[in-house]
Formats: C-alpha cells, structure tokens, sequence
C-alpha cells in the first residue's frame, strides 16, 4: 500500500489524491468487476455496468475492461468534473464533516507511481488491470431481497414460478419484473466469447500484471468455472504472482472441504456477506441458516489457509435493527481468530432504493443512528478494529443523519414507501416469510403504509 505508516485516510486523500483532480478515482483505470455470462462490465460495485462490446474484443481482449465508456470517464476524471456513475461517493463527500468515501480506499491500494501513470496517461489509452472481481454465471441457491434474477438463478425461478412482482412503482421496479435472460446468455461449456477474451488476456499479459484475481457470482462456488481457474492455480504454480480472493454465501450447499483444499497453498482471501443476527439474517438473505454461516466462518478462520476473511455488509432498511449486535459477532470472532479473522466493511444499499435505510422515518433512522454511535463508544480505540472499519461505521452514521435520498434520480418517498410495502408483502407469500414477527421494531410503521 502507498500510504505512510502514520497516516490517516484523510491525510492521504489530500496529498495523493487531491492534487490530481476533485475526482480522480485510481479504480477507473486499475480495477473493473466484469460480468463473463453476460457481457457488461463497471469499475467498481457502485457504477451501474454497461456492455462490452463483443466485436472489438476478438481483436482486443483487454477491451474486456477498457471500454469506450470507461475512458471517457476517465477523461473527466483527469480534468476534475465527476462522472455521474460515481454518484456513491460524491453524495458521501457532499455530506462534509470529511467524510471518507470508497474512491480514496478504492485508489490507496495502488502504489503512487501507478497513479500517476494514470493520471498523466491518455484518457483513451488501453491500461491493464491491477485488480479484477469476475463473474462466469448467476448460479446461486440464495435469492436475497435486495438483489434480482440478474445475479441469482433462485431468483429467476421465483419469477419463474410467481410471475413478476407486481404494483411496484419506483426505480427498482424492473427488477423484479422479469427473468433478466440477458444476464446468462451461455451455459456452462459453450463458448462464451468474454470467457474467451479474458483467457485470453490472461494466458498473454493479465497473469503478469493483475495484483488480485476475485471471483463473484451467482454464488462462485457452485459454478464449474470457478474450479477451472483455481485448478489453473494449483497446475501453473509460479508463474503468477496474482493474489486469488473469492466471493462465497457460504451457505449450507457450499462445499467448503473442497475449498479448504483446493486453495490450500496458495493466497487467498476470503469474502463473504452478512449484515444482520439469525431470522433478520435468514429473512433479507432467503436461503441462507445464519448458524451454518456462522459455523463455516469459524471453520474457514480455524483452516489457516487465508491471507483474511472479510465480511462484506450490505446497509439496507432491514439490517439496521440487529447491525450492532451483528458486529458484537464479528469483534468476538476477531478476538478469538485475530482482526482480519473477520475484518468488515459497510456498504450503503443505494438500488434498489425502496430498500435503502432512508426509506425508514426519522424517528427509526435516529434510534438506529444512536444504536451504531453507542457501539462505536464501545469499540473505538480497540487494537481489534481496522481504521477503514471505524470510518465505515462514522460514515453511516452520518449517512443516516444527513442525506435524503438514496441517489439522485430516486423517486419521491411516497413511492419508494409504496413499494417497500408491495414488495415485502409479496416477498413473504412467496418465501412463507413473516415480516412483522421477524422486525418488530419496524412493524408498527411498516403497517402505516
């Protein structure tokens, strides 16, 4: 990392960062999540993705990442005008207090000498990757109430199954309409010209340059390519330096022997997702047994085989009842298996909006604001807790004190409230779920809508 052993996010922003532009983000050249099964790529989990296009890489693979939109974005970047896709982060730092967004955690990882490559380059000029999260297909035995038949086959069979969602109004209404066919257009074994490119960038220059190789999903583990790479791996040892790190549910089908042995010698971190305590848990994220999860977190940490696990939180409205209590969990966890055994992040759901926290009354989104403020008198200045940590938990805290809405283009609240309760009353029939046993602290308003 490039930043000096005693200095703070803040700092680093302003000596690094700032004096290239208000809006340079080294993730737009040097990082990309890329969707394999269907073609679309962004530069981080923030921007909507956009397509790839499939003619110019036969020519280029690289072109899996860099992309037109890409680089036009990058020239703004350089020229210090925000990219509207980057929304996230500015609504962050336009909440003041100096507030840390993702584009500072997001650029520190590279070393300064890149950057400024970066930012000195042509905008247009094709860049290799230096972190790359890639998804072959959506195959995922859970169907979470906050993602959509574009990322989970249990979600396509519940549309399948129910039809779409119905008398939703909002911007998160297509997702939830329809089977997303475009988001899988092959299966496993035909030729996927984008697996295709990305082998091919990878056999010729990506494995010489790529810092980390992270695989997502769908759920990664129940997809036959993931195992292909991580046999490329095991057969081809010595000729990458790539840190491996590899996104998993890790729910009750997920065989985690196999991955204990599959990844044992080489390095590679862990990531998986939580955000809430038992039923709250099991009823956001539909398929998955909170004690199974817990148990195999427990099971990975004891292995010895990882650089880190890390706990990836997703903030939506539901999660805020048992969040603190949550993170009581992973502070125990750390102090029995160390601080990255698990560290954790906070990620601000922003879409679909009817389910972001702001969508919850003042009144719950102060208690909540409160909660997380006495949990981090608890905690703070613990040798346990990551700085990035401490500043994920600040800037919720803000988020919830200060902004209005989700993101910019987000629907008024009278409809953002109308489908927060069409849906979750269509999510219990259809998943024999029971949103006022499971939060009632959130039930008497639930009912007012």
């Amino acid at each position: 990392m490039s930043e000096l052993n005693s200095e703070s996010d803040l700092e680093y922003k302003r000596r690094v960062i700032d004096i290239k532009s208000e809006s340079f983000c080294g993730a737009k050249w040097y990082n990309a999540t890329i969707w394999l099964g269907s073609g679309m790529t962004t530069s981080c989990h923030h921007p909507l993705p956009h397509r790839i296009d499939d003619v110019e890489i036969k020519s280029n693979p690289s072109a899996i990442h860099n992309t037109s939109q890409k680089k036009h974005e990058r020239k703004l970047m350089q020229a210090g005008e925000r990219p509207k896709g980057c929304e996230y982060c500015w609504k962050i730092e336009d909440m003041g207090r100096d507030a840390i967004s993702d584009r500072v955690y997001k650029t520190k990882i590279y070393t300064e000498e890149a950057l400024n490559e970066a930012f000195t380059a042509p905008a247009d000029q094709d860049t290799n990757l230096k972190t790359l999260e890639i998804a072959f297909d959506r195959t995922c035995q859970f169907a979470c109430s906050y993602c959509n038949p574009a990322f989970s086959s249990t979600w396509v069979n519940d549309i399948k199954r129910n039809g779409p969602y119905i008398d939703l109004v909002s911007d998160g209404r297509n997702h939830f309409t329809h089977t997303h066919s475009s988001s899988q257009l092959y299966k496993f074994g035909e030729n996927n010209p984008y697996v295709e490119a990305f082998y091919k960038w990878w056999e010729s220059d990506l494995h010489k340059t790529l810092q980390e190789l992270r695989i997502t999903g769908g759920e990664p583990l129940m997809s036959g390519e993931t195992w292909r790479l991580l046999d490329w791996f095991k057969n081809n040892k010595g000729k990458s330096t790539t840190r491996l790190a590899i996104n998993s549910n890790l729910g009750a089908e997920v065989d985690i022997d196999r991955l204990i042995e599959s990844v044992n010698g080489l390095e590679v971190d862990l990531y998986t997702s939580n955000e809430a305590m038992g039923a709250q848990a099991e009823y956001i994220r539909d398929g998955l047994d909170f004690d199974v999860w817990v148990n195999n977190v427990r099971k990975l940490a004891e292995s010895g085989v990882f650089r880190g696990i890390h706990i990836m939180c997703t903030i939506n409205a539901l999660c805020l009842d048992s969040l603190p209590e949550f993170l009581d969990l992973l502070v125990d966890l750390k102090k029995q298996y160390g601080r990255d055994y698990p560290n954790f992040t906070l990620n601000i759901l922003r879409f679909p909006s009817f389910q972001s926290p702001l969508v919850l009354p003042e009144s719950l989104r102060t208690e909540y604001k409160n909660n997380l403020v006495n949990w981090l008198v608890k905690h703070k200045g613990h040798s346990y807790l990551h700085e990035h940590e401490i500043n994920h938990v600040l800037r919720l805290i803000d988020y919830l004190d200060i902004v209005k809405t989700p993101h910019s283009e987000a629907f008024e609240i009278t409809k953002l409230h109308n489908d927060f309760k069409k849906f979750f009353q269509q999510y219990d029939s259809r998943r024999s779920k029971d949103f006022a046993l499971t939060f009632p602290n959130i039930t008497n308003w639930y009912n007012t809508l």
